[in-house]
Parts: C-alpha cells; sequence; structure tokens
C-alpha cells in the first residue's frame, strides 16, 4: 500500500469518528440549555453528573480501546477464530466491569454528589437524582462503547457514527417533553433511554457484520480468561493515559485559577472552542490506531513507519488549519459566547497564543495511534506521564505572564513529549512486536505518538 492509499484509508476511517464525537458534545450542550431553565442548582447538579461520566470513560476505555485493537489485529490476520477471542475478551471485560460500577455508582450517588457539591442547597438533592438513573445507566453507556469498539476494530467506523447520531437525534427530541415533565431525572431518562435505543441497533449491526458472523462460527483462538488477560492488558494502558491527561486538565484549571475569575472563565469558552479541533486529532488517533493494526495482523510491520507520516500530514494539515482560523477568528467567537470586555480580552490573546501547542499536539496525538496499534501503548503511557510532569510546574511557574504564559508551559510539555519519544527512536535500531515491551525504529516520525 502506498503512502496515498494510507492516507486515504486513515481519512476514510477518521471522519466518521470526528462526527461521533461532534454528535456527543452537541448532546451535552443540548442537555445544558433544556436544564438551565430549571435554574442555577440543576445546572451544576447535571455538570458534576457530565464530569462523572467523563471520568468512567476511562474505564470503559480498557474494555472498548483493547477490543478495538484486538479485533483489527485478528482481521487484518483474517483469523476468525482471534476475532471471536478478542470479542469474546472484551465482553467478558465488560461484564466484570460494570457491576461495580452501576450498583456500587447507584448506592453512593447520594455521598458522591455532596463530595463534589457540599451539603447545603438544592444542587446535591439534584445531582443525586439524576445519579440515581445516570449512574446504573453507565451498563447502558458501557455496552455501547465495547459494541463501538468491536465495529471500529472490523475497520467499520461509520456505523459508530450513525449510533452516535442517531443517538443525539433522540436526545433532541426527548430533552424538551422529558425534562418539563420530571426536571432534572428527566434529562438522565432521556440519555440512558436514548442510549438504550441506539444500543439495540447497535447490536444489530454487529449480528448483520460479515466478520463477525464468520468468527462466530469458529473455535475461539484461546480460552476466555486469557482473552479477557489480553484485552485487560492491551486497554490498560490506553485507559490510564486517558485517566491521566483528564487529571492533568483538571489540575491546570486549578493552576489558571491563580489568575483570577476572569481568566478561569476566558480559558474555559475557549477550551470548548479548541475542542472542535482536537477532536479531530483524536479522530485520526482512532484511524491510525486501527489502521496500524490491521496492516500489522495481515503481516505489514514497516507499514507503521508510512502510516505515521500521512498520520502526522493529515493531523498536522487539521491543526495548522485551526490555529490560523482560531487566530482570526478569535474576537468573533468570544463574542458568540457573549463574553464581557475583560473575559474577551483574555480569551482572544489564549487563542491567539495557543497554536503553537495545537500544532504539536495534532502530530503528537495522531502518532499516539501508530503506538497504540503497534503494541506500545504502554511506552505512550510513559511519555503522558512524564509530560504531566513537566506541564503542570511549567504552568505553574509562568502562570505570572497571564494565558500567554500557559499556554507557553502547554507548548513546551508537548514538546518535550515529543522529544522524549522522537530522539530515542532515532537512535533504536529494534523493531516492536505487538504486546512486547522493545522499542522499533522504522524511522523517527513514525515512533512519536503521544498523548494530548
Amino acid at each position: 500500500m502506498d503512502a496515498r492509499a494510507h492516507r486515504r484509508r486513515i481519512v476514510s476511517l477518521a471522519h466518521p469518528v470526528y462526527l461521533s464525537l461532534l454528535a456527543s458534545v452537541v448532546t451535552g450542550i443540548v442537555n445544558t440549555v433544556w436544564v438551565s431553565r430549571l435554574g442555577g442548582a440543576a445546572v451544576a447538579a447535571v455538570a458534576v453528573a457530565t464530569n462523572t461520566e467523563n471520568v468512567l470513560l476511562g474505564v470503559a476505555l480498557v474494555f472498548a480501546s483493547g477490543t478495538t485493537v484486538l479485533v483489527a489485529h485478528a482481521r487484518g490476520a483474517r483469523d476468525p477464530a482471534a476475532v471471536r477471542a478478542a470479542v469474546r475478551g472484551g465482553v467478558a471485560l465488560w461484564a466484570l466491569v460494570t457491576p461495580p460500577v452501576a450498583v456500587g455508582g447507584y448506592l453512593l450517588r447520594e455521598p458522591l454528589a455532596r463530595l463534589v457539591l457540599g451539603d447545603g442547597g438544592a444542587a446535591p438533592r439534584l445531582a443525586t437524582a439524576y445519579f440515581a438513573l445516570s449512574l446504573p445507566g453507565m451498563a447502558v453507556f458501557f455496552a455501547q462503547q465495547l459494541v463501538d469498539g468491536i465495529l471500529k476494530g472490523t475497520g467499520d467506523t461509520r456505523t459508530p457514527m450513525r449510533l452516535a447520531l442517531l443517538a443525539g437525534g433522540l436526545i433532541l427530541v426527548c430533552d424538551p417533553f422529558l425534562v418539563h415533565l420530571y426536571g432534572v431525572r428527566g434529562a438522565a431518562a432521556s440519555t440512558v433511554l436514548c442510549r438504550s435505543v441506539a444500543l439495540a441497533f447497535g447490536l444489530a449491526a454487529l449480528r448483520r457484520g460479515a466478520p463477525l458472523r464468520a468468527a462466530a462460527r469458529e473455535r475461539p483462538a484461546e480460552p476466555l480468561a486469557a482473552a479477557l488477560r489480553r484485552t485487560l492488558t492491551t486497554g490498560l494502558p490506553m485507559s490510564a493515559d486517558f485517566t491521566v491527561r483528564q487529571g492533568g486538565a483538571l489540575l491546570l484549571v486549578a493552576i489558571v485559577a491563580r489568575l483570577g475569575v476572569t481568566a478561569v472563565a476566558a480559558y474555559a469558552i475557549a477550551y470548548k472552542v479548541m475542542y472542535v479541533a482536537t477532536m479531530a486529532f483524536y479522530a485520526v488517533r482512532q484511524a491510525a490506531s486501527i489502521h496500524t493494526a490491521h496492516t500489522r495482523g495481515a503481516g505489514d510491520r514497516d507499514a507503521r513507519r508510512d502510516i505515521g507520516r500521512q498520520a502526522v500530514l493529515v493531523s498536522g494539515t487539521l491543526g495548522l488549519t485551526a490555529a490560523l482560523l482560531l487566530a482570526v477568528t478569535a474576537p468573533w467567537i468570544m463574542a458568540a459566547f457573549g463574553a464581557g470586555p475583560g473575559v474577551a480580552h483574555q480569551g482572544v490573546l489564549f487563542l491567539r497564543c495557543v497554536g503553537p501547542y495545537l500544532l504539536l499536539m495534532a502530530g503528537f496525538i495522531a502518532l499516539g495511534g501508530v503506538f497504540e496499534g503497534s503494541g506500545g501503548a504502554p511506552a505512550l503511557l510513559r511519555v503522558t506521564l512524564l509530560g504531566t510532569a513537566v506541564q503542570l510546574p511549567l504552568a505553574y511557574a509562568l502562570s505570572g505572564l497571564g494565558l500567554p504564559g500557559v499556554c507557553l508551559a502547554l507548548a513546551l510539555a508537548m514538546a518535550v513529549q515529543c522529544a522524549a519519544v522522537a530522539v530515542p527512536a532515532a537512535r533504536a535500531g529494534v523493531r516492536r512486536t505487538p504486546g512486547s515491551g522493545t522499542k522499533g525504529c522504522s524511522g523517527s516520525a513514525a515512533r512519536a505518538g503521544g498523548p494530548g
């Protein structure tokens, strides 16, 4: 497969993933819009619930991302027995993880709400009411993530996109009625109900899929316990990578808070806008991971160099475009959010200074997919830990320069992560095999994967 073919494959896999991610963001916005009619306490309750779900997504990645990579590798090897084993491992891990989260979350819903929102006011009570439905509903959310992971592993990213759009469309219809009738509980019920409908269609799509029908007729390539362990060891570094990045982002907000409420408001708006760009980078990352696993499963262990280059080209182009657009349109963006003069000034400054970070981030995140697809997720996690350890002290030290200082810290930390992978990769001469702990070097560009 030549470079153009790799690029076309990455783009074809990535754009449905991007639309799926956008649909999820829009769904969250719709929920907030309708709940905001119930007052500030209701908005706070739903915000806490949404952040909790983001944390639990890291748990779901253990079986969802692990299954994606293993199914993609088996699919590339044209091994239906290995595909069945990978699916069984993912389902078993989902069945092991889900009950403690769903049942434990329900039982601890009130302490959790009070832990975040305190004991006073209506917000903890409303958050408890929301959690009463949303935390048991994690069983549906987790199952949906697993179904998406299996489908993506077979190379089908369009069906997960359609399922995300279906769930989002149903929420658009159901939210006004259920929120009006049942308040905050209605918002939770709408989300769980609409996801359940999308899950039913997803399960039907799995049964219709030719690769999975063929796999169902085969004897699994390994016992269930071994398949579960393989899924866990493959997905756990990806889950930990996500969790570390989420934690680092939360601590970064605390550092920005030292600059005052105006800076925090500007930073929050700017970061929401940046999601439109960064989600594109993560879509390329997923595409690169799937494509790398397919090619390695087919025995083409040298393709990752070309895949890495094309992933950087695609994501880097997106990053450069985003940086330029944000710099030019920053005043209009802040005005669209209704920001006051002080917040608008700080937000424009941030969006015009964040370009170098976005450009570095674009290539680094995309190449992280090559790591994940070739069994290098543990190395990727180590780089994430390094980047977070560098980023937070730098941001604290440079925050005296205001938001431009924070941007500089982000860019410098991302540059350190790039160097941490690219320099050793340029010197090394050892190839990596899936699941091994050694580094390969089919080119430094193909090796430099990393987190956001």
